[in-house]
């Protein structure tokens, strides 16, 4: 039939197109496990992805966000990071994992005038950002994506000091809906080990 109708040069009309279909709200997010955080440190062994991988699994930074960070973000004197225009303290391992991937660009490309934190081969020669593939190759086949691990981090800053969206506003930037759902999840995640502790 869609042959036919190809070579007659008809064409479908998709039936459910006007339809509006509300969006579903997200379930409750799940923490990785420690198998899974272990083997993205693991995989970490070049400055690059390091660094990449602390910035999404502390200050939890989008992938976007990680590569399109200016120098100018990162300010080691004051101890503090930019992340999407939300300042914060930068902790120790980002600030060791940030100085070392600087000593590493230092000596590598020394003359680029790329005002990007993260920078390849090819963009130290450029003045943009480093691709989305190369950024993401640090977690591609792990269980901790860099998704995944900005995940966690946001979930254990909200099972540690209480689901408080404020707080997680406050702490990481974000949005009042996405403070909302991650509170929301660890509040689930905490009725659900209330239920399963045993009682003694």
């Amino acid at each position: 039939m869609f042959r036919h109708a190809k070579r007659n040069g008809r064409v479908f009309r998709n039936p459910t197109q006007q339809i509006r279909v509300p969006r579903q709200a997200g379930g409750v997010a799940q923490p990785l496990g420690q198998a899974d955080i272990d083997q993205a440190v693991a995989s970490a062994t070049t400055p690059d992805i390091k660094l990449i991988t602390a910035l999404a699994a502390v200050p939890a930074a989008r992938p976007k966000m990680i590569r399109t960070m200016q120098l100018d973000d990162v300010d080691l004197g004051n101890a503090r990071i930019t992340v999407a225009g939300h300042v914060r303290l930068l902790d120790d391992l980002t600030r060791q994992t940030a100085l070392d991937w600087l000593d590493h660009r230092r000596t590598r490309w020394p003359n680029t005038a790329n005002p990007h934190l993260l920078i390849t081969q090819k963009t130290a020669v450029e003045l943009g950002p480093a691709g989305k593939l190369w950024t993401t190759r640090a977690t591609r086949n792990l269980t901790a994506t860099l998704e995944r691990l900005r995940v966690d981090r946001l979930l254990e800053e909200a099972l540690i000091h209480g689901p408080d969206p404020l707080h997680l506003s406050l702490v990481f930037g974000i949005g009042e809906k996405t403070a909302i759902h991650y509170a929301d999840s660890a509040r689930a995640l905490l009725e659900q080990a209330a239920k399963t502790r045993p009682l003694c």
